[in-house]
């Protein structure tokens, strides 16, 4: 077993290419990182955070 996962996507098939228009890229308000993730808010919304610098917002 690899230690992290990049030695485990060695393995993997080739990605799908992304077309244009398909994909909605998210920038942190904060700081303009593409590092967001989108979580589950508390009244059942979609919030987002920062996995760079911890903003998060929705």
């Amino acid at each position: 077993m690899p230690a992290s996962i990049l030695g485990e996507a060695g393995g993997l098939p080739e990605v799908a290419e992304i077309r244009s228009g398909d994909a909605t890229l998210l920038n942190c308000p904060s700081c303009g990182s593409a590092h967001v993730a989108q979580v589950l808010g508390d009244n059942g919304g979609v919030s987002y955070v920062c996995t760079a610098c911890g903003h998060s917002w929705s």
